[in-house]
């Protein structure tokens, strides 16, 4: 069973250890083996918060949402601020504690599985360093943490801690979604969501790598090779998926030509931009829009 602190809970307070018959059946049902809760919780105002594992058999995600707290692992030590997530993987010895004159209030979840490693591995520093996202504040990941801590209620329901499991999963993959920043070896801050706010703004023109790798002040070459890392797929591969994201959403909603919407793309050969979209989407323009749907 995972080790959780002895903080005295307050009157808000929540500290939820799922139970070992649970978490046998979990690591065993094929809906929640690869990554299911073990522990959970809510510590508001948490003064005199303090823990340290030199031992940790399963991963753990903190976030912070008012005050401080300091964290220390892989021979440094980091500060945690409201809006910050703290993810410490399993094995790795660490110890962390609210701080005095402001502590921390914090969202906190102990989880286990086969995929728990690959559905970190995107938010991970390259570097290995001690990992802090910085999302700040976000109702849905508070929204997200509550509705977790329903499972709590339940009276040990499989069928709700089935639900909670796969929660799980996809704030773990929210995460990795929209996690804006991303820092390089070098230190630098690569800031994904500007590339695309960039990508969005040219959807009616052309954009270069050049322009792209610009942006971040990087060259094109290590831009590239960055954002391939990052995201799986090449920075113009995406921007030539959002451009016929765009495309079928014209084709749906309006009447016009085929040519008319090629223009608004930014392509002047009509027939480039028919090739184009079939191989991406794999039927035609014209093909897309006589499709029967919904």
């Amino acid at each position: 069973m995972t080790t959780t602190s002895q903080w005295p809970l307050s009157p808000d307070g929540i500290r939820f250890v799922v139970p070992e018959f649970m978490i046998s059946q979990l690591s065993q049902h094929p809906l929640t083996k690869d990554c299911y809760p073990v522990a959970l919780g809510y510590y508001p105002n948490a003064f005199g918060h303090r823990m340290e594992r030199q031992q940790h058999q399963d991963h753990l995600l903190i976030y912070c949402t008012d005050g401080k707290g300091i964290v220390a692992a892989k021979g440094s030590t980091v500060g945690i601020n409201a809006g910050d997530i703290l993810v410490l993987p399993k094995g790795i010895a660490h110890r962390y504690q609210a701080t005095t004159n402001a502590p921390w209030s914090i969202y906190w979840i102990h989880f286990a599985g086969g995929l728990c490693d690959n559905f970190l591995e995107p938010l991970l520093n390259e570097d290995e360093s001690l990992t802090v996202l910085s999302p700040g504040a976000h109702a849905k990941i508070v929204s997200d943490f509550e509705t977790l801590l329903e499972v709590r209620q339940t009276g040990y329901n499989q069928r709700n801690f089935i639900h909670a499991s796969n929660l799980l999963r996809q704030l773990l993959s929210y995460l990795s979604a929209t996690h804006p920043l991303t820092t390089t070896k070098e230190g630098i801050q690569f800031d994904l969501d500007a590339v695309h706010a960039l990508m969005q703004e040219k959807l009616h023109s052309h954009l270069a790598l050049e322009e792209l790798a610009e942006k971040v002040n990087l060259s094109k070459y290590h831009f590239s090779s960055k954002y391939k890392a990052i995201t799986g797929q090449s920075p113009i591969q995406h921007f030539l998926h959002l451009k016929m994201e765009h495309a079928c959403y014209l084709l749906d909603i309006s009447g016009h030509s085929i040519k008319a919407i090629s223009r608004d793309l930014g392509y002047e050969d009509n027939y480039y931009f028919s090739r184009l979209f079939k191989k991406i989407i794999g039927v035609s323009p014209q093909q897309y829009r006589q499709l029967k749907r919904g």
